[in-house]
Parts: structure tokens; sequence; C-alpha cells
């Protein structure tokens, strides 16, 4: 790995990245087995997740699996534990805090003992047990019970939350570390165009259709089993994505010496937390954000001095000051999801008190992935490409600032909506619980569009941003940062509870939309900086951390290098 230092000819020069087309490396074929591995583990996901808010929330209409007494009716509704809309949400966002708390644990599996492979193999089959409880917590002879049912439905919810926050964190380094390239290289294409192959662009590349996969399966999910609760029940909801996430074990099985494995490195975590706290230590508390935080901590500047735990290189503390800076960045990110965290139960019960036109109401919420497979092709195939071909710097950054913006709008969309539901219902006049709007479901659609959009320039430049800013050897620990905001957005949901009842289900939305919007702006000024330092931080050169005599090797092979080009 030593030898990643040593430059080639076929590195651009400062000439060449401002004039040459940047374009993203070819994506192998077996990178869409992965992909396919993730599709498969989001239909489960969101294929019995569509199904929780009717499950908790709605009673039992009569019948033995809890489908609905006419499925072809209009206004057709299923349920089963009857617990009310409250409950339905406190549970639902828990859910989300569990799944999303869980990927830490997995990082550090993944990066100190398995590696991602085996953890994710070993994360399938925990979270294949949890389906099977969720199962048995909907057959018949349980939902007739509803408190037995209710604490199986619990007991399953805990086991597969471990499993796919497990999975999380590990399947996108993964899908990534298939292209191994590291380094942006000058090619000339068969039409003889001399262009830059840039590693970040691959990875926005890779990640969007990634991302299309995921949407795949949650809209293969969300519809199919919405349908199977209101015609059959929700046993078969909970069991069609348990035999799902099971191809994922034999796909995994054949293609895994296909796979490029990187192997767990140790305990990172201590280290990259030691040489946080000495660099705070070493630096004056007004001049943390001023720059030169790291530079004290370097092994070269420490010199003899450096202690025992330090046996890496100075291009290992440029990689962990960029991923901690990336990991300030993610912090931002949970009033983002706070916003996405309104279709987990609220948006699926305004849609109820609708009129449906015999759509399942829980169905409408697959407007979002739907726009997200729609939306995804047009700004990887035409939308990027043409920025790139103006020169239009749409970076990062840029993308996560117009996700807030877009989030703040769709939730606007969902104040609106919920007010006139409320004034053609006549519910101002009568409060009637029952409530129903003669506007159309499909209105809701704005809302459902406009957060596909937030999430493809919010969530998968997490994603990217997740991948191109951490150091090798803690890419699933980054991942799993990213990913932990999720769990502060449904901790921080719960403080939205009191205003999920009626009639205040409008100021939910409004202020959610409020606030999205003052964070998109501030954001923006708090990152306008890093995102003037984008390539600079690509640009990096790979750290390694080992023993004191492998740190020392690296270190004495970068300074003869450097005394070789001062030559020439």
């Amino acid at each position: 790995m030593q030898d990643d230092y040593i430059d080639d000819d076929t590195f651009p020069t400062e000439e060449e990245l401002t004039t040459l087309r940047r374009v993203p490396a070819k994506i192998p074929l077996k990178v869409y087995t992965i992909a396919f591995v993730e599709l498969c583990e989001r239909l489960s996901y969101y294929g019995t997740t569509a199904v929780y808010s009717n499950f908790i929330a709605k009673k039992n209409p009569g019948t033995s699996t809890g489908k609905a007494i006419n499925p072809g009716s209009d206004q057709a509704q299923p349920g089963a534990l009857g617990l009310g809309k409250q409950v339905s949400f406190s549970l639902t966002t828990f859910n989300a805090f569990w799944v999303y708390c869980t990927p830490l644990l997995g990082a550090y599996i993944a990066d100190t003992y398995l590696g991602r492979f085996k953890t994710i193999v070993l994360s399938v089959i925990v979270a294949e047990i949890g389906h099977i409880v969720l199962v048995a917590s909907a057959a018949p002879s349980v939902i007739d019970k509803p408190h037995s049912a209710l604490g199986a439905f619990v007991i399953g919810l805990l086991v597969m939350g471990l499993g796919t926050g497990t999975f999380k964190p590990n399947i996108s380094p993964l899908i990534a570390e298939q292209i191994p390239q590291e380094k942006m290289r000058v090619e000339t294409t068969k039409k003889g165009e001399r262009v830059i192959i840039d590693p970040a662009i691959t990875a926005t590349r890779l990640y969007n259709w990634f991302y299309f996969f995921i949407n795949v399966g949650a809209i293969v999910g969300q519809i199919s089993m919405a349908y199977a609760e209101r015609y059959v029940g929700f046993y078969l909801s909970f069991l069609i994505p348990t035999i799902a996430f099971g191809i994922c074990l034999p796909v995994l099985y054949f293609c895994k010496n296909w796979y490029i494995h990187t192997p767990p490195s140790g305990s990172v975590m201590g280290p990259a937390f030691k040489l946080l706290f000495m660099a705070l230590r070493k630096t004056p508390v007004k001049q943390w954000n001023k720059g030169g935080l790291w530079e004290k901590v370097r092994p070269s500047a420490l010199g003899p001095s450096k202690p025992a735990w330090m046996t890496f290189d100075d291009a290992w503390v440029d990689e962990v000051a960029r991923g901690f800076r990336a990991c300030g960045v993610f912090f931002w990110m949970p009033i983002f999801w706070l916003a996405y965290r309104q279709m987990d139960s609220n948006l699926t019960n305004q849609a109820a008190t609708m009129q449906l036109h015999g759509v399942p109401n829980d169905i409408i919420s697959n407007l979002d992935p739907l726009s997200i497979i729609i939306i995804v092709p047009i700004m990887d195939i035409l939308v990027y490409p043409a920025f790139r071909k103006f020169k239009i710097n749409f970076s990062p950054v840029k993308k996560m600032t117009a996700g807030f913006i877009v989030a703040s709008f769709a939730m606007t969309w969902a104040a609106v909506n919920q007010y006139y539901i409320y004034k053609t219902s006549g519910y101002y006049k009568t409060h009637d619980p029952d409530y129903l709007s003669p506007i159309n479901v499909w209105v809701m659609s704005g809302t459902y569009v406009l957060i596909g959009t937030s999430e493809i320039f919010a969530s998968v430049t997490t994603l990217e941003y997740a991948y191109t800013k951490a150091p090798k050897n803690m890419r699933s620990l980054v991942q799993a940062v990213a990913l932990f905001t999720n769990a502060f957005s449904a901790a921080l949901a719960q403080a939205w509870t009191p205003l999920t009842i009626d009639p205040l289900l409008v100021w939910n939305y409004a202020s959610v939309a409020i606030i999205a919007f003052i964070t998109g702006i501030l954001f923006w000024f708090a990152y306008k900086n890093l995102d003037a330092e984008e390539d600079a931080l690509n640009l990096l050169p790979t750290g390694h951390l080992g023993t004191t005599a492998q740190a020392e090797d690296v270190e004495r092979r970068m300074s003869v290098h450097v005394e070789e080009e001062k030559k020439i």
C-alpha cells in the first residue's frame, strides 16, 4: 500500500485539471449484483414498514387476518391492533431510531473484526430471524390476541432492526470498493478526446444508480405489501419480504469470489479519537475553526516525542481530519430527515382522510420512490453531464443545501393540503375524528415528488460524501455516522408527537418546513468554505495505519520521492 504514494504519468497537471472534461469510470457488472442485494434488502424493509401504520393504528375490521372486509371498496381499510395515530407514530419513529443506531455496531464489527462482506452475511441472517417473528405476530391465531401480537411485533421489530442496521453501513462502501480507482487519471477516449477519469464523479454516478436500485426495491415492496394486507392480511405482508430478503444469501455466496474484499484493519476508532483529542488539546479553542488544528499532531511534526500508539503516517492524519469534517456536515442532516420522517406515519394517515378511489392509503407514499426512479436517470444522463460541460460545479455541499430547500417546499405543500382537508371536510366545525375530505388523494403527489427530489440531492450525496471523505480503513464507520443522523431525526421527531393529532397537523408540517428552510441557508454559510476545498480534499493521498516500522517506511519513501522531484 506504500506504493500508492508514488505518482504516475497519468495524473492530471494543474492545467489539465482546469481544462479537461471530467467523466466517471465504467461500472463493472459485479457492482449490479451488490445493488441487487440492496434492492432485496430494501424491498424487505420498506415492504414491512409500509404496513406498520395500519397494523398498529387501525382497528381490525373483523377479519381473522386484519384484511379489509370489502377490499374492492374505495375506502376499504385493513387494520389489526387499533392503538391509534400517536402510538403508531411513536412505534414507527422508534423503529427508525433503532435501525439507524445499530449501524455504529455494524461498522465497528466490520472495520475491526469481520470485514464488510462477512458482516453483511451475518446481518442478513439476523434480519431474517426478525422477519420470521414479524410473520408470527400477524398470524391469525396471534392477531386475535392484540397484546400477544403487539409483544411479538415489538420483538420482531427489534431483531429485524438490528440486522438491517448492521447491514446498511457496510453495503454502501462494499459497492464503491468494486471500482478501486482512488486517484484522478487522464485517458483518451475512442473519439480522441482527452478526459479526466474522476473518482468523485464515479462515486456520484455509482451512488445515484445505487439509490435507483434502493427505490426499485422500496416501490415493489411497498405497493405489493399494501395490496397484500388489503386483500389477504398482514401475515402475507410480512411473509413476502422475508422470502425476498432470503434471496440475498445465495447471491452473496455465488458472487463472493468475484468481489474485491477489504480486510478488517483492527480498531481504528481508538487512534482516530486519540488523535482528535490530542489536536484539540494542543490548539487554543479560538483557533479550532481557523485551520491548523491538525498540523501539530502529524508524526513528522512530533518527531521523537510522538506516542507509541501513533503508528500511522502524516497522510492518515489528513484523512482523519477530512473524515471528522465530513461527520460535521452529517450532523446537520437530522433536520432534513425530520421532513422525510413525515412519510413514516403522518402522510399515510393524511391520505386516509382523502378520497382514495380504490387506492390503499399506504400506496400513495410510493410516489416518492417512483419519482426517484424517474429523476435519477435524468440527473445522471442529462443534468449532471450538462453541468460539467458548462463548468457548473454542483458540488456535494451545494446538493445538500438544495436538499434542505426542496424538503422545505415538500412540507409546505403538505401543510397547505392538510389545511384544506380540515376545511373541506368540515372538521373545523364538527371536530368529527372520522372526518373525510372530498379532495382527491392524488393531490398529495406534489409532496412526494418534492421529497423524492430532495433525497436525490441530500441522501444520495450523503452516501457519496461518506465514502469519498473517509479514510480507507474507516469507511464503514463514517458511513455509520452518516446513517446515525437518521436516528437523531427519529428522536427529534418524538418532540413533534404532540402535533400529530387533530387539529394541529397543519402546524406539524409548517414548523418542519420553516426549520428545514432556515437550516439549509445556515448550512450553506457554514460550509461554503469547505465547498471551495472539494477538489483538494478528494486529492489527498491515501494514509496508512499499521506498525511503527510501516509508518516510518512510508515517511522514508515519501522523503526520497520528494527529493527526487526537487532534482527534476
